[in-house]
């Protein structure tokens, strides 16, 4: 699909991060000459403060967060523990508790609500909120989530630190303030890199291969932050294609013919991933596949088609827990007696030991093909259209609860989808087309959402109900 591209020998993520280590180096000097070292809470105190004025605030912002920046990831606790114990005051939420219970006009209740409310709010948020007036500050913030996240076990500080975060970060990130980009081969250099190291679904192994996703039959689109404009938040890669896709390595061969894009009649959204870890819980992918369908139905009238190729990635792990639990009677007795045989295991052997056994195998012949892949088939589509988890009404397997939650329905599984050994491990090599149809997301979305009812194909339905 096209020329050998060279990797250059040096990235430029690097060197964008020490430039903006040097930014917030140069405004850090400014209060260093001034200030005697101080420990890191004196740092805190001293940026709360407010001494100096906004600048003087600012690159006292700018120092802490170098500090946090240059702490090996095993000092990062001790840090973060510190700015959690800047606290509400417990003794004016007290008073302020009792302001507002002895208060009994309406217009005492209200001033004493206000009061109330500035009692409870921690000056560790007054804190976080400096840092984004500082060179990427949001993405320090970001990044520091990421480190809580990681870091906080059930330590009720550090949880409750991180819970301030995730309010603050939720308002900022906003689907309203995101903005909506295409990536293209003539995107910047060091953008074209950051999608190589965050693709998690299909792994890019080559700037080769990354220009082959980029071709003028794909397409990729991102989310960005205007106080991350180098930063993608989540990304997702679309081939324009003829009719449903139902192999990944069929989609990604890099010596297929390149498609007019004026032909196709399908998008397909094979590859969606969030890039920033400290963002986790904070949803907007939602957002970003219903605006790309808008954005591609206005540039390609010939779509009649959106639709997903999409892993099953805990199909093998809720396979094996039913194999460990005993559950016979997933299999029907036919089932169990073809796999006893193509396993050749004795007469005692439970089904889904046996499907267990075959499915160990380093090779799939012939024969066990034949055996596995009409039992595997409608297993794994009783796992995305009735298995649930916690919640019932949830669909088990997490890409299904997204696309579902989404608006999606299952419409078809595609047996040796993805045959590479995370497709094998994950999902015994089995993929899944969603259709997003625009007339029925919003009906399909209630229908989950409130009742847990998952939308599906009708020749999936008879095959879920046979």
């Amino acid at each position: 699909m096209s020329d050998v591209v060279v990797i250059p020998a040096e990235t430029l993520v690097d060197r964008a991060l020490r430039r903006v280590t040097g930014l917030w180096r140069d405004m850090a000097e400014r209060v260093s000459g001034r200030e005697e070292e101080l420990s890191i809470a004196e740092q805190m105190g001293a940026c709360l403060s407010g001494r100096g004025g906004e600048v003087s605030a600012r690159a006292r912002a700018a120092k802490l967060a170098a500090a946090y920046r240059s702490l090996p990831a095993a000092d990062r606790l001790s840090f973060l523990r510190t700015l959690a114990e800047f606290d509400a005051d417990p003794v004016a939420v007290e008073k302020a508790m009792a302001q507002w219970t002895g208060a009994t006009d309406p217009a005492g209740k209200a001033a004493a609500k206000v009061a109330l409310r500035r009692a409870l709010e921690s000056p560790r948020v007054r804190l976080m909120t400096q840092f984004t007036g500082i060179p990427d500050g949001v993405k320090l913030l970001v990044d520091l989530r990421e480190d809580l996240l990681g870091l906080m076990g059930d330590d009720p500080l550090l949880r409750a630190l991180e819970a301030d975060l995730k309010t603050l970060l939720a308002s900022w990130f906003d689907v309203g303030f995101l903005e909506l980009r295409r990536i293209d081969w003539n995107s910047p250099a060091a953008l074209l890199e950051k999608l190589i190291r965050y693709e998690a679904v299909h792994r890019i192994e080559s700037w080769e291969d990354l220009k082959n996703r980029l071709d003028s039959d794909r397409r990729c689109y991102a989310f960005f932050h205007p106080r991350m404009p180098e930063e993608p938040l989540i990304f997702v890669e679309v081939a324009l294609v003829q009719g449903l896709a139902g192999s990944v390595q069929a989609l990604l061969d890099p010596t297929a013919e390149v498609m007019d894009p004026a032909k196709a009649d399908t998008a397909i959204f094979y590859s969606i991933n969030n890039c920033q870890r400290g963002l986790d819980g904070i949803a907007f992918g939602n957002f970003l596949i219903k605006r790309v369908v808008d954005v591609l139905g206005l540039e390609f009238r010939n779509l009649r088609n959106f639709a997903t190729l999409s892993p099953i990635p805990g199909f093998c792990r809720w396979l094996a827990a039913r194999e460990e639990a005993g559950a016979e009677g997933l299999l029907t007795p036919e089932e169990t007696e073809v796999l006893r045989q193509a396993a050749q295991a004795s007469p005692g052997t439970s089904g889904l030991a046996a499907l267990q056994m075959l499915m160990a195998r380093k090779d799939w012949d012939a024969p066990t093909l034949k055996a596995l892949e009409p039992v595997l088939s409608r297993l794994c589509l009783r796992y995305l259209a009735v298995e649930g988890g916690r919640n019932p009404k949830r669909a088990a397997d997490p890409v299904a609860h997204f696309h579902l939650s989404n608006g999606a329905r299952i419409e078809r599984l595609n047996w040796r989808g993805d045959i590479s050994p995370k497709g094998m491990r994950e999902s015994a090599g089995m993929m899944v087309n969603y259709l997003y149809d625009p007339e029925a997301i919003e009906d399909n979305h209630e229908a989950y959402a409130g009742e847990g009812r998952r939308a599906m194909s009708a020749p999936v339905r008879k095959l879920v109900k046979s």
